[in-house]
């Protein structure tokens, strides 16, 4: 048989079911990354699942998220994420030391490996040809203790790259256009696999731009594969001997193919509010700019610096424009401080920012209101930012540094310079001294932990009522991202203590959700969400689902769930339900009472149609429920945590 390389990987990884179309499948997890902002908890809930051991190849705990440290809760939870690391026998990378996708790819990733993280950028390791998937923390948890993770066996897409870029089209503009074809909606259950001589041609730094913003796609990951531009990566990395050979057969089949021909791109921007809004950049050029940010773990490799340094060497900041740039990682940093790109950046009058998230989450640099900032990040999500009224333009660093030389968006083709050609370095500068190694196991068991005042332990779902009798206590449009249900931002800090994170669900929507949800759990009545499409997707923030569990949310009722979300709620007891006909969102209202008589036993059952009566309109609705067999248990549990707990008792 002819396997595509999606295919192939999955199929070596096999440990349970059967690799059939639309079928859930268990693969063995190699390597396991969590940061700070999610990694607290999945490491709260490892110990409260009562494992003992890190069954995986390599598992890292990154703190790149939450690095801002006003108050006492980050610098609590980074100690207690660097103290469990080293009872566990887990990398540590420490505050400063980069973005968990950047250092992944620089000093762990590996060709043929699959790799989960409790981040939905984790495909962007799928640029050395890896299987690199984002989920939430519950899920790591597990896969660090050594069980399956479990996904729905995926249709591959193959994506076709003809061509050669031509000079200021870059990595950014080619996921952007497939963002174009593929929008963001609809491709839930498929993996986007790349091939073709365009492939061929670009480097790992550029493979991992593309992999990593096929998180907004919704696919499940990215992949290219593993030939002789990751030889050549791994080798500046002072790692080739960890490099294989890996590619799809020839005649494999595939769900559908795309062909993009890298010739004719030109620059590209995703507007406003949503990554999937492509326009090209010339028509909007002349749009003056008040803010620029170049980083993010979708654009802040050694060649992207120091392309923009070299844009902007021997020239100034226009006046009223501000320009922040954060390194991936502290070799990059490194290498562009003594390459001189550093001091270019610096006397231009950029800001430089620490290797981490930042900017990107909103906790910091956000811009002034009614601003218009161009970032080189991978989502703008009305008010990510951290600024309600911004409007966040997403676009390659040469876009960006074009639109921070002349004051206003322009199209970097129309500069008066040549463009500048940056190669990547034969040998990449290695100092791994802030990543801290797993201590020897003898050493493992005479740690303490330590636990701030801030951490708290998980909260446990009770198991799903025979009945449900609840009130839609909050009815949401078309793409609400996590980051509605769950803000980021300043609200990260409290992430480990679920009591106080739980007061901003839904804040950015309806600031007095959780009030009206805390006190209807109180009374016992069940909540539920009504939603429309492509509800939960952006970040993989199991707090989304974790926090609403904690209001006491039995059920989200929506036209359409995004992948991860749809698992996370399950994996908290919320059972995820999409309407049979999408037309009876429309009759749905807050405060509706609605019952679904015999829910636990037509979960039980698997019935993939579900009635539910809504008591305030007198009217019968139906919703569809698309849960695994496994699925089926953990949601009468009331969730992957006490299935988990009773099922070892």
């Amino acid at each position: 048989m002819n396997f595509t390389l999606t295919e192939k990987i999955l199929r070596e990884h096999l440990v349970d079911g059967h690799y059939e179309p639309r079928k859930e499948i268990g693969i063995r997890i190699d390597q396991t990354l969590t940061q700070d902002a999610t990694g607290t908890m999945a490491y709260l809930q490892f110990e409260s699942m009562g494992l003992s051991e890190i069954e995986t190849e390599l598992s890292v705990s990154y703190v790149d998220h939450n690095t801002v440290q006003v108050g006492f809760e980050n610098a609590d939870d980074h100690r207690y994420l660097q103290t469990i690391a080293e009872r566990y026998g887990i990398h540590f990378s420490r505050p400063g030391n980069g973005i968990c996708h950047q250092v992944h790819l620089e000093r762990f990733g590996r060709p043929g490996r699959t790799l989960l993280g409790s981040d939905s950028h984790t495909p962007t390791c799928g640029g050395l040809g890896m299987i690199a998937m984002g989920a939430g923390g519950l899920d790591v948890a597990v896969a660090m203790g050594g069980g399956a993770y479990f996904l729905t066996c995926p249709k591959v897409i193959k994506v076709n790259l003809e061509g050669r870029p031509p000079d200021w089209v870059t990595a950014k503009d080619v996921i952007l256009k497939v963002l174009d074809e593929l929008t963001t909606k609809g491709n839930v259950g498929c993996v986007c696999e790349y091939g073709g001589e365009g492939a061929r041609a670009l480097s790992v730094p550029e493979r991992a731009t593309i992999t990593n913003m096929g998180a907004e796609t919704g696919v499940t990951t990215s992949i290219f594969p593993s030939d002789e531009e990751t030889r050549k990566f791994l080798a500046a990395q002072d790692r080739e001997k960890q490099w294989v050979p890996l590619e799809a057969d020839e005649n494999a089949e595939y769900h559908r193919e795309l062909d993009i021909n890298l010739s004719d791109l030109e620059p590209l921007m995703a507007a406003p509010h949503s990554p999937g809004k492509i326009v090209p950049v010339s028509d909007v050029e002349g749009m003056a700019v008040d803010q620029v940010m170049i980083g993010s773990c979708t654009n802040s490799s050694y060649v992207d610096l120091m392309t923009v340094a070299r844009m902007l060497k021997g020239r100034r900041l226009v006046p009223g424009v501000t320009l922040g740039v954060a390194p991936g990682s502290r070799q990059v940093l490194m290498m562009i401080a003594e390459n001189g790109g550093l001091g270019d950046l610096l006397a231009f009058g950029a800001r430089i920012l620490e290797s981490a998230c930042g900017f990107c989450i909103g906790n910091s640099m956000s811009p002034k209101t009614d601003s218009i900032s161009i970032r080189t990040s991978n989502r703008n999500f009305k008010g990510r930012s951290g600024t309600q009224s911004a409007n966040v333009y997403l676009a390659s660093p040469v876009v960006a540094a074009a639109a921070a030389l002349k004051g206003e968006i322009v199209d970097p083709r129309n500069l008066d310079m040549i463009f500048p050609k940056v190669r990547m370095p034969e040998h990449f500068k290695i100092d791994d001294s802030m990543i801290i190694p797993p201590l020897p196991e003898g050493k493992r068991a005479k740690v303490s932990i330590y636990r701030g005042p801030n951490i708290g332990e998980p909260p446990i779902n009770d198991p799903m009522p025979e009945d449900l009798r609840g009130k839609i206590t909050i009815k949401v449009e078309d793409y609400v991202t996590t980051d509605h249900i769950m803000p980021a931002g300043s609200r990260l800090k409290y992430r480990s203590n679920v009591p106080k994170y739980s007061e901003f669900v839904f804040e950015p929507l309806d600031p007095e959700f959780s009030r009206r949800a805390a006190d209807q759990r109180d009374r016992g009545i069940h909540n539920l969400v009504a939603a429309g499409v492509s509800y939960g997707q952006g970040s993989s923030r199991e707090h989304a689902a974790l926090c609403p569990m904690y209001l006491g949310v039995k059920a989200v009722m929506a036209k359409s769930i995004e992948r991860i979300h749809a698992a996370n709620l399950v994996n908290f007891g919320i059972v995820p339900f999409t309407f049979v006909e999408e037309s009876d969102y429309d009759s749905l209202k807050r405060d509706d009472d609605v019952e679904i008589a015999g829910i636990r036993d037509a979960i039980e059952r698997g019935d993939g149609v579900v009635e539910a009566f809504d008591r305030t309109a007198g009217k019968r609705v139906l919703f569809k429920t698309d849960l695994s067999e496994r699925q089926r248990k953990i949601a009468v549990a009331g969730g992957l945590l006490p299935y988990t707990v009773r099922k070892k008792r």
